[in-house]
C-alpha cells in the first residue's frame, strides 16, 4: 500500500458484509485502461474524512476508478430484487461495487461505492460499465438535490476510464464514487422476503433498524414502528420532490432507499412548465412515474416494502395485513401534511387557515392552464416582478388569485416582510434546468470542457442565494418543437 492512499484517510467497518452471505457477491472492480480524474467534490470528501489532495494523486485516482483497493475495503456487489415498472425480478448491482463504508471522524457511517466498475454475477449479459455523460448527470443532479435540501445520495468523484462503452453507440466510459447512508432498498427486503429465510428477513430489518432507525429502540412491536419510520420518511421526501418539481423517473421498488435518501439519478429531471403529466423519461412509455403519479408510486412501493415485513408483524398473516394497512393508510395523510406545509411556506403563509387549500390549488391549477413556467412562477411571486414566456399574469383570473393571496398574508401578524424571507428560503432562485444540464453535458463529453459544467454546480451549491449570477440560469429555454427526452444510461 503506497504513502498517497494511506493518506487518502479511508476508515472502512463494513457491517454490511457481515450479513449472511446470500445479501451480496465478493469481488473486486475490473481495472480500467487509463484512469483519469474529471471532477472531485473536495467539500464532501473532506466531510466524511477524506484528505482531497491524496484522493488526486496517481494512487488516489487508481481507487476511484478501481484500479486498486484500499485497505480495510470489502468490495462487493449487494443482491436485490423489484418491482420495474410493476413487474417483479430479481435484480442486483450489475455495474456497481460497494467498497465498503466510510466512518467519518464525527463517527458517520456513508457507503463508498464504484459505479460503472465492470461486471458482477448480477449483470445480466451487461458489461457494467458506465458512459460519461450518466455519471455526470448523476453528479450534476445529486448535488443540486443537496443544495435543495432535500435527502439524496452524493457524488463524490467521476473518473474517465479511457475505455468506451458500447450503447446505440460509441461513448467514453467512467466510474462514478456515490457516497449513501446505505443502499439498503425496498428490493433488498424483496430479495429477503422472497429468496431467503425469515431469520435473513428478521436480520436484515434488525441491521437496517440498527443502522437507520435506532431510536426505535425495544419498542412492543419493533418492525411496525420501522415501518411506520420508512413510510414517514418517504412521504416527506416525495413531497420535497414534488414541491420543487424533480421527476425522478423510474421509482421502481429497487430505486427507492429505505434510508429516505433519493437514490438512482437515471433517467431524472426537472420540470419547467407545470404539467401533472410530464414524464421525460424514454423508457416510461405509459407515464406510469410521471410527475403527478410520484406520491402514489411512493404508497404502491411502501405497500411492497410492508407486504415483505408480514412475516415479523404478527405470525397471524390477516392480523399482519390489518397491522400494515393501518400503517399504510396513514401515508396520504402525512404526504400532504408534508407538501401543504411547503406550499405554505412557498407562498409565505404563517399558521393555517381553510382557504389555503383552495388557494393552492387554484394557483397550480392556473399555472398548468396557461403553461407556466413551475419554479419561475414562485420566483415572480417572491419578488413581485412579470414573468417570462408565460400569459398568466396578464389573465384576470390570476389577478382575481393575487387579490386573495394578498388579502390571505394580510391577515398574519408576522407581516409582508416575514412572508417575503420564508418565501426566500423556500423558492430557489435556479434549478438544474433540462437545457442547462445537457449544455454541460455535451460541453465536457463532446468538447472534454468541464468548465460549463463546474460554472453550472458553482450557481446550484446554494439555490436560494438568489444572486445576480443565477439570474442568468434561471432564463427558460427557447421554444423547442422536440419533446425533451431523458435516458437510462445502462
Amino acid at each position: 500500500m503506497t504513502k498517497e492512499i494511506f493518506e487518502a484517510g479511508w476508515n472502512f467497518d463494513n457491517s454490511y458484509a457481515r450479513l449472511p452471505k446470500s445479501f451480496y457477491s465478493l469481488l473486486n472492480p475490473t481495472p480500467v485502461r487509463e484512469p483519469q480524474l474529471v471532477i472531485l467534490n473536495q467539500a464532501l470528501a473532506e466531510s466524511i474524512g477524506l484528505n482531497s489532495s491524496a484522493l488526486k494523486s496517481e494512487d488516489g485516482v487508481a481507487v476511484l476508478a478501481g484500479n486498486q483497493v484500499p485497505e480495510g475495503a470489502t468490495p462487493l456487489a449487494q443482491a436485490y430484487a423489484g418491482h420495474q415498472f410493476g413487474n417483479f425480478t430479481m435484480l442486483g448491482d450489475g455495474r456497481a461495487l460497494l467498497l465498503g463504508e466510510q466512518i467519518t471522524p464525527k463517527g458517520e457511517r456513508f457507503d463508498i461505492q464504484l459505479k460503472g466498475s465492470g461486471p458482477t454475477p448480477f449483470s445480466r449479459r451487461g458489461d457494467g460499465r458506465a458512459a460519461l455523460g450518466p455519471m455526470l448527470r448523476e453528479y450534476i443532479i445529486s448535488e443540486a438535490m443537496h443544495g435543495l435540501r432535500i435527502p439524496t445520495t452524493r457524488s463524490l468523484a467521476v473518473v474517465a476510464t479511457g475505455e468506451p462503452v458500447i450503447r446505440e453507440e460509441f461513448l467514453p466510459g467512467a466510474v462514478l464514487t456515490r457516497v449513501a447512508a446505505s443502499h439498503i432498498r425496498v428490493g433488498t427486503f424483496q430479495f429477503a422476503a422472497n429468496w431467503g429465510s425469515l431469520e435473513d428477513l428478521r436480520t436484515l430489518a434488525e441491521y437496517t433498524i440498527e443502522r437507520h432507525y435506532p431510536e426505535i429502540g425495544d419498542v412492543p412491536n419493533r418492525y411496525l414502528s420501522f415501518l411506520e419510520e420508512v413510510i414517514r420518511r418517504q412521504a416527506s421526501l416525495i413531497a420535497k420532490w414534488q414541491l420543487v418539481g424533480f421527476i425522478h423517473g423510474v421509482m421502481n421498488t429497487d430505486n427507492m432507499a429505505i434510508s429516505g435518501e433519493t437514490i438512482d439519478y437515471g433517467p431524472c429531471a426537472f420540470m419547467d412548465t407545470y404539467d401533472l403529466s410530464t414524464v421525460f423519461s424514454s423508457i416510461d412509455r405509459g407515464g406510469r412515474y410521471a410527475y403527478g403519479n410520484q406520491p402514489s408510486i411512493g404508497a404502491w412501493n411502501l405497500t411492497r416494502f410492508a407486504e415483505t415485513l408480514l412475516p415479523l408483524l404478527d405470525e397471524n398473516q390477516e392480523q399482519a395485513i390489518t397491522i400494515a394497512q393501518d400503517a399504510l393508510e396513514k401515508y396520504g395523510e402525512l404526504y400532504r401534511d408534508n407538501w401543504f406545509s411547503g406550499m405554505r411556506r412557498k407562498l409565505g403563509i404563517t399558521g393555517e387557515e381553510k382557504e389555503d387549500v383552495s388557494l393552492v390549488g387554484d394557483l397550480l391549477d392556473l399555472m398548468q392552464k396557461y403553461q407556466a413556467d413551475y419554479t419561475n412562477t414562485f420566483l415572480a411571486l417572491t419578488f413581485g416582478r412579470e414573468m417570462e414566456n408565460t400569459v398568466l399574469m396578464e389573465t384576470p383570473e390570476f389577478t382575481e388569485w393575487q387579490e386573495r393571496w394578498r388579502a390571505r398574508i394580510g391577515k398574519q401578524q408576522e407581516g409582508e416582510f416575514t412572508s417575503h424571507q420564508l418565501m426566500r428560503e423556500n423558492n430557489p432562485a435556479v434549478i438544474p434546468r433540462n437545457h442547462r444540464v445537457e449544455e454541460a453535458l455535451e460541453a465536457a463529453v463532446e468538447r472534454d470542457d468541464f468548465s460549463v459544467m463546474e460554472q453550472l454546480l458553482a450557481v446550484l451549491a446554494n439555490p436560494f442565494a438568489h444572486t445576480p449570477e443565477q439570474a442568468e440560469y434561471a432564463i427558460l429555454p427557447p421554444p423547442s418543437p422536440v419533446r425533451y427526452r431523458t435516458y437510462c444510461g445502462t
